[in-house]
């Protein structure tokens, strides 16, 4: 399944959220839930020391939101044409 968290962590149950996924799902983390990967982070420890899920987050909402240089390198950094290809490749989808 693929999931998206669009909220800041700080304004969603991301424990919750990742209680519900399981090892072979993805996170894309888009909007403000692209804060969920700050470097350093407690919530980016969440997220690394969860079942074994794929990490994304969307570049133009990085840049957006000036963080590129604050984001772990844990985390996959994808495209809108790569966003695509996640939802063709996972059918069914969450958005958180």
């Amino acid at each position: 399944m693929l999931y998206t968290l669009s909220h800041s962590p700080t304004q969603c149950d991301l424990s919750a959220l990742l209680r519900l996924m399981l090892e072979g799902d993805a996170l894309l983390l888009m909007q403000d839930g692209v804060l969920a990967g700050m470097a350093g982070s407690t919530y980016l420890e969440l997220l690394l020391f969860s079942v074994p899920i794929s990490l994304y987050a969307l570049q133009d909402d990085l840049e957006a939101r000036g963080l590129v240089g604050f984001f772990s390198h844990k985390i996959t950094i994808i495209g809108y044409n790569h966003f695509i290809e996640l939802t063709e490749k996972h059918h069914s989808q969450m958005a958180w």
